[in-house]
């Protein structure tokens, strides 16, 4: 509990908070590492999800693929990233969207795999062509299920974002590790704070935009 006490203070005191090495300015950065990871991870993942969603082929091979993505060690992965890429921040970058693209690549082929025949079928006996189907009918019916992966994505690449500071990077990791270096534990314990309540509301966030998407309607994409 001590730590905890001493932790906040640490967060209180205005040299720590302030400035370019301020944990406000890390987490700038470690938000930033967060979405670009995700983003980048959504360019390619939902296309490629949409595709095998839609064409039910390689399906197996995308499942097989993404469970092993899903079980490589991050911190082994950023640490050969590391070594081959040299110090900086592009090794942590493509750490992150590895381990960000099984998530959204999930979530894309499961909704669009997922949409209701009933509703794919009567879109194709209206002529829509294949496009429309997929864009107009079995995207929308299956965005909530897209939105879960990328949510889950994001969490991910943003508890792991620490590690980027393991090779020379910025983000919060720099307390982790500096402190874990200095035995500030202090330090350490308001760094995880710090990602623990970044966690907390960008979960919140994806929680109402989740609640407004299934608010709406898409099977009126049908009829559109």
């Amino acid at each position: 509990m001590n730590y905890i006490i001493a932790a906040w203070q640490w967060l209180a005191e205005p040299v720590n908070m302030s400035g370019p090495n301020g944990w406000e300015a890390r987490m700038v950065e470690h938000l930033w590492y967060t979405a670009v990871a995700t983003v980048v991870a959504c360019l390619i993942g939902i296309p490629l999800g949409y595709a095998v969603g839609h064409a039910h082929r390689f399906r197996t091979a995308i499942v097989s693929s993404t469970g092993a993505a899903r079980a490589l060690p991050t911190l082994g992965v950023v640490t050969l990233f590391g070594l081959l890429l040299g110090i900086g921040l592009e090794a942590p970058m493509l750490a992150f969207v590895l381990l960000a693209l099984p998530s959204i690549l999930a979530g894309a082929y499961a909704g669009v795999e997922g949409a209701p025949r009933d509703a794919v079928d009567a879109a194709r006996a209206m002529g829509m062509t294949e496009w429309q189907i997929l864009f107009r009918v079995e995207a929308p019916l299956g965005m909530p299920l897209l939105l879960g992966g990328i949510r889950s994505a994001a969490l991910q690449v943003l508890a792991t974002a620490t590690l980027a500071a393991y090779v020379g990077a910025g983000g919060l990791g720099r307390f982790l590790f500096l402190g874990l270096k200095t035995q500030n534990y202090p330090m350490m314990v308001a760094s995880s704070l710090v990602v623990v309540g970044l966690a907390i509301v960008v979960d919140l966030g994806f929680e109402i935009v989740d609640r407004l998407v299934r608010r709406s309607h898409p099977t009126r994409a049908v009829a559109s």
